[in-house]
C-alpha cells in the first residue's frame, strides 16, 4: 500500500495542480447570485475514473454530512469499485480462490465515474456556456409533446442549476399526480422542519407506581428485530438494555404495554391493505415484513406495534425478564426511561426512502414534519405540514396537494416548476442540509429504483426519482451534461396506458439531455 501511495501520489498532485485554476475560476465567476429561481447555482458533481481506484476532482461546494464533497456516497463509491473492470491498485493479499496462484495480491478494480467531472469547454469569464433554450426544445420536444405514449396529460421543466435559467417548459404550473415524486417535497420539509442531524429514538419507560413496562413508539420504522450488522436502531439492542436496568432495580418480572400515541388518526392508508406500504404507526419494526427483504413490496403484519412488542417480550426473556402479553398503552409524564435506541441521522433516513422508494419511511418522515411543526400527526396533518414547509422556502406550491407523504395516494398534485424548484432548493450551496436530497436519489443503471434502468448513454450520469401508479408515469431528478453543466428536470405524465412504454420515453428523454452537447 505505502509503495502503490507513493507512486500515485504523483500523479494526483498534477491533476490538482491542474484543476485548481479552472476551480478557481467557476468559483470567482458564479459569486453573485440572484434570488429564487434566478439565483445562480454552483453545485456541481465531480468525479472520475483512475487505475490506482477512484480519483475525485475538486469540488465547487463541500457538505458536511453523510456524503463526500462531490455529492457521491460512500456506498456509491464502493459499489463502482467492485463492478468495475480491474484496476491497478494493491488493496491486499489474497489467497487460495480470492487471490492469485502465486498469492501476489489481486488489482483493485477501478471504478467508473457515477458523476461528471468538472471538463468541458468554457466561455471566456470561465463558466461553462449554458446549453440554449432552442437546443433543448428540439431535444425534448418530439419526445415529451409528441409522443403518445406519455397520455393525455403531461407537463415537463427543464432548468440549469448554474445559473437558475429555464431551459424548457411545457405546462409548467399543471398540477398533475406526482405518484412517488411526491417523496422529493416530503425529503425537503422534513429537514428544513428537523434538521439533519435529528434522529428518531425508541425508548423503554418505567411507571414507578405500578410497575408497568411501556414500550414507547419513537416513529422510527427503520428499527429493526434482525439480527445483523450495527446501523438501524435494533430492537434486540433496545430489550438487552432494558433488562440490564430493571435487573439493577432487581425486578426480572413486568408487565409490558406498547404506546403509539406519537401519531394520530388513521392507521390505514387510503390505498387500504397493500404490500407496497404497512399500517402507518409509531412503533413497528422492519416496517411490518413478515420476510427477510428490506425494501420494495412485501407482505405486511396485520399489527405492525403488537408485533413489535411480542417481539420485545421475547428478547427480554432471553435476558432473564419475564414479561407479560403486551398490550396498548400510554406512558405518563412520571414514567422514567429505561433504556433508548436511535435510527441514523435524518439525512441517511431521506437517502434511504429516496434511493428505495420508501412509502413506510416517508409516511413516517411527514408525521414527524407534523410533530415537529406542531400539527397533528395524522394523513391530514402531515400533508398541511408539508405543504406549510415549501411554502415558507417561497416554492411555487400554487395547485399542490399533500394527502399523503409517500404518493400513494391518486389524489396528490405536483407541478413540474414545484419539482424543480424543490431541486433547486437542495442544490443551494446556502442549504447544505437539504444536500441529502440530491445525493438520495438512485443513479442510473446503479442505484435503487434505477438500477434497472438506462442500461446505455445516461448510466451514471442521470439521478432521478422515479413514479409509479396506474396510468402515471414521472420523473424527476438531475442530469449532467457533456459540457459539465447540473440539469434539473421534472417529467410527468398522467392518462397513460402503457407503463413500459411511457418509462421508457421519459427515460429516454433524460438520456438525451445527459448526451446533448452545448
Amino acid at each position: 500500500m505505502a509503495r502503490a501511495a507513493g507512486a500515485v501520489r504523483p500523479r494526483l498532485a498534477r491533476f490538482a495542480r491542474a484543476a485548481a485554476p479552472r476551480v478557481a475560476r467557476s468559483v470567482r465567476a458564479t459569486a453573485p447570485r440572484l434570488t429564487r429561481i434566478t439565483r445562480p447555482k454552483t453545485w456541481q458533481y465531480t468525479a472520475g475514473a483512475a487505475t490506482a481506484g477512484l480519483a475525485l476532482a475538486a469540488g465547487v461546494v463541500t457538505a458536511a454530512g453523510p456524503w463526500d464533497s462531490t455529492g457521491q456516497r460512500t456506498a456509491e463509491r464502493d459499489r463502482a469499485v467492485a463492478l468495475e473492470h480491474t484496476g491497478g491498485t494493491d488493496h491486499g493479499r489474497g489467497s487460495g480462490a480470492s487471490g492469485t496462484a502465486s498469492g501476489s495480491p489481486r488489482p483493485a478494480p477501478s471504478a467508473g465515474a457515477v458523476l461528471t467531472g468538472l471538463g468541458g469547454t468554457t466561455d471566456p469569464g470561465g463558466v461553462k456556456a449554458a446549453p440554449g433554450q432552442e437546443d433543448v426544445a428540439e431535444i425534448l420536444g418530439p419526445l415529451l409533446e409528441d409522443d403518445p405514449a406519455l397520455g393525455e396529460r403531461r407537463a415537463a421543466t427543464v432548468v440549469d442549476l448554474t445559473t437558475g435559467k429555464r431551459l424548457y417548459g411545457l405546462d409548467t404550473g399543471l398540477p398533475l399526480t406526482p405518484a412517488s415524486t411526491t417523496k422529493i417535497a416530503t425529503a425537503v420539509a422534513a429537514l428544513t422542519a428537523m434538521g439533519p442531524d435529528h434522529r428518531l429514538t425508541t425508548r423503554t419507560a418505567l411507571e414507578a407506581d405500578t410497575g408497568e413496562v411501556v414500550l414507547v413508539g419513537g416513529g422510527d420504522p427503520t428499527l429493526t428485530a434482525r439480527k445483523g450488522p450495527r446501523g438501524p436502531a435494533s430492537l434486540r439492542t433496545l430489550a438487552e438494555k432494558t433488562a440490564a436496568a430493571l435487573k439493577k432495580r432487581d425486578v426480572r418480572k413486568v408487565t409490558l404495554s406498547y404506546d403509539t400515541t406519537l401519531y394520530a388518526g388513521t392507521e390505514t392508508h387510503p390505498i387500504g391493505v397493500n404490500e407496497n406500504l404497512a399500517r402507518v404507526t409509531a412503533l413497528m419494526a422492519d416496517e411490518g415484513r413478515t420476510d427477510d427483504s428490506t425494501s420494495g413490496p412485501a407482505p405486511r403484519v396485520p399489527d405492525p406495534a403488537a408485533d413489535a412488542a411480542r417481539a420485545f417480550a421475547g428478547f427480554l426473556k432471553e435476558h432473564g425478564v419475564t414479561a407479560s402479553r403486551p398490550g396498548p398503552s400510554k406512558a405518563t409524564g412520571r414514567a422514567d426511561t429505561l433504556a433508548t435506541v436511535s435510527s441514523p441521522p435524518l439525512s441517511a433516513l431521506v437517502e434511504r426512502m429516496l434511493t428505495n422508494s420508501d412509502n413506510d419511511l416517508a409516511e413516517a418522515l411527514a408525521r414527524h414534519t407534523a410533530v415537529a411543526t406542531g400539527k397533528s400527526a395524522d394523513f391530514e396533518g402531515a400533508g398541511a405540514a408539508v405543504a406549510a414547509r415549501l411554502k415558507q422556502l417561497g416554492l411555487p406550491v400554487r395547485g399542490a396537494r399533500f394527502h399523503d407523504g409517500s404518493g400513494l395516494d391518486r389524489t396528490d398534485l405536483l407541478t413540474a416548476d414545484l419539482l424543480t424548484g424543490l431541486l433547486t432548493e437542495a442544490a443551494d450551496p446556502a442549504r447544505p442540509q437539504l444536500r441529502p436530497v440530491l445525493t438520495g436519489l438512485p443513479v442510473a443503471h446503479f442505484t435503487g429504483t434505477l438500477a434497472g434502468r438506462y442500461t446505455d448513454g445516461a448510466a451514471g450520469l442521470v439521478r432521478a426519482k422515479t413514479g409509479t401508479l396506474t396510468g402515471v408515469n414521472t420523473l424527476a431528478g438531475t442530469v449532467a451534461t457533456p459540457d459539465g453543466r447540473l440539469l434539473a428536470f421534472a417529467f410527468l405524465a398522467n392518462a397513460t396506458t402503457d407503463a413500459w412504454a411511457a418509462q421508457s420515453t421519459l427515460d429516454r428523454a433524460a438520456t438525451a439531455l445527459a448526451s446533448r452537447e452545448p
